[in-house]
């Protein structure tokens, strides 16, 4: 039972999270700058608020359901950006710098190249 109350959370939450991120998106790509402007501030919104908000459930002992709620439900919907810096944040703090350093240059190299080998793939399928 509880585990699916827990998913009902996610699952709520990330929709919140994903109409946060289609109306900021939106709102600011109706400046036209020809900037991905609103996925920046998307992402690094994301990421403020995915340290302050785990610290901040850690240290006030938030339950599982609420930090997978908005840790993984609103904040994940929101961005994924938040999570991937957070974790190589603590890769970081753990001395791990070779493997934060694979983490961010890796996960930046083989995403573009995922994204492009998708791209050749739907043009050719």
């Amino acid at each position: 039972m509880k585990i699916l109350l827990v998913s009902l959370a996610v699952g709520a939450a990330g929709f919140v999270g994903s109409l946060a991120r289609w109306f900021i998106g939106r709102a600011i790509g109706q400046l036209n700058i020809g900037f991905p402007l609103g996925t920046l501030i998307i992402n690094l919104t994301g990421s403020l608020f995915l340290g302050w908000f785990i610290t901040h459930a850690t240290r006030h002992q938030f339950s599982d359901a609420t930090r997978a709620a908005i840790g993984v439900g609103f904040v994940g919907a929101y961005t994924t950006f938040s999570t991937y810096m957070y974790e190589s944040n603590a890769l970081l703090k753990d001395g791990a710098e070779i493997k934060a350093g694979v983490y961010l240059i890796g996960s930046m190299v083989l995403g573009i190249l995922c994204v492009r080998i998708g791209i050749w793939l739907a043009q050719y399928t």
